[in-house]
């Protein structure tokens, strides 16, 4: 194993940037290049820096490479990024204004399954492509599909389905869960109860606790989960409120003798602010950034390490991909027209640094895989150890499901 060769930056620099984040202009073609392909970004990034400005990193290197190698079709790519507040209002505003002031060909973007919603709405009246980034709640993809719209991170059925698997072998009948009370959270909890009953019928939930997004009580949370008597543990908590509930189960034993399995707690993002405050043995998704060791990972780490002085976050691979994604799909296209673009994405096949995905036709969401294994402290910061890629077309439901799911086709 090797060790993160670039110290995480400072909190200081952290907030200039949130702060800068706020109104964020448009990195622009080089002086003399004409007509452009605008891709209008817009994401969360006063309200959830950890995550989006590493985002908007790999935004920002994929956009430099592409532009290296000739542009596409001969023309630059020109990103033109908007902050959402994290407000499903602000959030169609902003991705209005990026369409018809802004003139962007697409829409990219968006870290909150509601803000995902809400966007994929907008791209669907305005009738522009919307390449969901980030935001994990499956409607995106099935229940409240349209064909303007793609999702590219493996949602919370894919990700509740590889913890299942693992939590099913666990010995544990008693289960708790914690959630934030809105769709990612709701929709989490829901696969993962399904999944896991499908494997073992005898499990039973007999609490839930359901905190608003950012406003965790963690002491009564962590009392009303003990007062249950579990035997496990399924978290979904994130960002602020995973550092709290962590911190205050760690003070009230909550997690000994315990076995908990938890979404996206792997990701350095959002387990690096606990340092060495990381419980050891948890079943998490996330993404092992000092080990992964494939060529195609190792040259995306080198050079976005050289670029930003900086380890990537999975925030640097999903907006890294992003790029990716519309550059080859406008080349496919041979045009930026939304329905030339929507035909080259379903079943656009493309390289990533976690290796090859493709756009299923059927759901219009990418086989984009994650890493499942257990936290772990190295070095003073919480790291993974045991993980495997898990890769995400194994997990996905077959066509024949998804007719069901999405209705309409």
């Amino acid at each position: 194993m090797t060790t993160p060769r670039v110290p995480v930056r400072g909190g200081g620099v952290l907030l200039s940037l949130a702060a800068a984040a706020i109104g964020l202009g448009a990195a622009s073609a080089p002086a003399g290049a004409e007509d452009p392909i605008r891709i209008g970004d817009l994401n969360s990034y006063s309200t959830f820096a950890a995550f989006t400005l590493p985002y908007r990193n790999g935004l920002h290197l994929a956009v430099d490479e592409v532009n290296a190698a000739g542009g596409v079709l001969g023309r630059k790519l020109e990103l033109i990024s908007r902050d959402d507040g994290g407000n499903p209002g602000q959030a169609v505003t902003v991705a209005n204004e990026l369409l018809s002031r802004e003139r962007a060909h697409l829409l990219v973007g968006t870290i909150l399954s509601n803000i995902g919603l809400a966007v994929a709405d907008v791209a669907h009246q305005k009738k522009a492509m919307f390449l969901a980034s980030e935001p994990l709640t499956d409607a995106i993809a099935w229940e409240k599909g349209n064909p303007f719209t793609f999702r590219l991170r493996p949602g919370t059925y894919v990700q509740s389905a590889m913890l299942a698997e693992e939590a099913a072998k666990l010995p544990a009948k008693r289960w708790v869960t914690i959630a934030p009370n809105y769709e990612y959270g709701q929709s989490a909890v829901k696969a993962f109860k399904a999944l896991l009953r499908e494997r073992r019928p005898d499990v039973e939930f007999v609490a839930e606790q359901w905190p608003a997004l950012g406003k965790i009580d963690a002491g009564p949370t962590v009392q009303a989960l003990a007062l249950a008597e579990p035997e496990a543990i399924f978290n979904v908590t994130f960002g602020a409120d995973l550092t709290k509930f962590v911190r205050e189960g760690n003070l009230r034993g909550l997690f000994r003798g315990r076995p908990v399995v938890s979404l996206l707690t792997g990701e350095p993002e959002w387990g690096d602010p606990l340092k060495d405050e990381m419980p050891a043995g948890w079943i998490v998704t996330g993404y092992p950034f000092d080990q992964l060791e494939t060529p195609a990972h190792v040259a995306f780490r080198t050079a976005y390490e050289a670029r930003f002085k900086d380890y990537p976050r999975m925030g640097s691979v999903v907006g890294y991909v992003t790029v990716k994604t519309v550059a080859k799909a406008i080349a496919k296209a041979g045009s930026t027209d939304t329905e030339a673009l929507i035909r080259a994405m379903r079943g656009l096949s493309l390289d990533t640094p976690f290796g090859p995905i493709t756009f299923r036709a059927s759901d219009q969401q990418s086989t984009m895989g994650t890493f499942l294994g257990r936290t772990t402290v190295r070095g003073g910061m919480g790291r993974m150890t045991d993980w495997r890629f898990a890769d995400g077309a194994t997990y996905l439901p077959g066509p024949e499901k998804v007719k069901e799911l999405r209705p309409g086709g």
